[in-house]
């Protein structure tokens, strides 16, 4: 996905392919990054070379660079606002790859087949880790031949989808991402770990649309001194949407957030 955001007029990155994430000239803090409707805090590893989005689960990435509305308040440059997709839900899939700095396993099947007419549930979970810190001192002459370079980080993601037969949908997703370092005898790690729920709900014999949505994402850091004191600082926010649409009539929507 990184890639591609670099194609985009207004969209600057600093490193190789992304690390600090710029639009319209704003500063990375500027910018809001939602997966799935909840704030990642921060969406790039280590090194800046990997993002934490997953390109087999995207299913959509828009990007605002002005003008968004107030569902996605609390920055002034740029929203970045990327959804997944459900897991297959005709048959058992998956793939494993594998490459000198990272590996990926990533599964899906359906849970309940679709079938004409009727409802379906399906999965899909994956999971990446980098191995950089252990494969370095075979690529890259200058490393510490004992402990490589100081970076590794996890991603893991996962998603439980149902489908009623009137088109009625439910979603339940989780995600955790992981990175970790080490400075000096200095030990760092910081993660973004969330959870929430999308509802679109179509009682029957009626032409309202429901939709509900919650969520939670917490973000920390922690630093381990060279003498083992541990220090750490974080944020997490909860956000609520519920909206109706009416066919022929103006949609409403209520949203409560809070950061802390």
């Amino acid at each position: 996905m990184v890639q591609y955001l670099q194609v985009l007029p207004g969209v600057n990155f600093s490193g190789d392919q992304g690390g600090q994430l710029y639009i319209r000239g704003g500063s990375p803090v500027m910018n809001k990054v939602m997966l799935d409707g909840l704030i990642i805090y921060n969406p790039f590893h280590s090194i800046g070379l990997f993002s934490i989005f997953d390109a087999d689960l995207i299913k959509t990435a828009d990007v605002s660079a002005g003008g968004f509305n107030v569902q996605h308040g609390g920055r002034i440059s740029g929203v970045i606002d990327v959804s997944t997709r459900d897991g297959n839900r005709k048959e058992f899939s998956g793939k494993i790859s594998i490459n000198p700095i990272t590996a990926k396993f990533h599964i899906e099947a359906p849970i309940t087949k679709f079938t004409d007419g009727g409802g379906s549930s399906s999965y899909v979970i994956s999971y990446k880790t980098s191995y950089l810190d252990k494969t370095a001192p075979i690529l890259y002459k200058n490393a510490d031949p004992e402990n490589g370079l100081p970076y590794s980080f996890n991603d893991l993601y996962g998603k439980y989808s149902f489908s009623g037969s009137n088109g009625s949908k439910a979603t339940f997703f989780g995600f955790r991402f992981d990175d970790n370092s080490r400075f000096n005898n200095l030990k760092y790690n910081w993660n973004n770990v969330g959870f929430g729920t999308n509802l679109l709900i179509i009682p029957d014999g009626s032409s309202t649309l429901i939709n509900i949505s919650a969520g939670f994402s917490n973000y920390e850091i922690k630093m381990l001194e060279a003498n083992g004191r541990p220090r750490s600082s974080g944020i997490n926010s909860f956000n609520a949407l519920f909206g109706f649409t009416k066919q022929g009539k103006p949609t409403l929507a209520m949203m409560a957030s809070r950061s802390i």
